[in-house]
């Protein structure tokens, strides 16, 4: 069983910065793929960046150059850190485990960003 806590979210004003992390417990293989999702009001989630055990990173084309993703395997978290934030931003952002076993997601934590 996998269990993942996300932490960081909040307010920040548009064009400002904001990290959420996510830490996972259980069993992590190196073949697991972290990632951050997201959904904002009335709409589908959405991938916003994935990261490999091998540091190998993809990203919605939405936040290329705006957003890293990174990951620590010793402790098993990954983090978002997200800059010049922008209103089409808000969402809740949910923390993922894509395993072979099947995906795993956490409670969700909401961002907002206000203009």
């Amino acid at each position: 069983q996998v269990q993942l806590v996300e932490s960081g979210g909040g307010l920040v004003q548009a064009g400002g910065s904001l990290r959420v992390s996510c830490a996972a417990s259980g069993v992590i293989f190196s073949s697991d793929v972290m990632a951050w999702y997201r959904q904002a009001p009335g709409k589908q989630r959405e991938l916003v960046a994935s990261v490999t055990s091998g540091a190998i990173t993809t990203y919605a084309d939405s936040v290329k150059g705006r957003f890293t993703i990174s990951r620590d395997n010793t402790k098993n978290t990954v983090s978002l850190q997200m800059n010049n934030r922008k209103s089409e931003d808000t969402g809740v952002y949910y923390c993922c485990l894509d395993s072979r076993r099947g995906a795993y997601w956490g409670q969700g934590t909401q961002v907002t960003v206000s203009s």
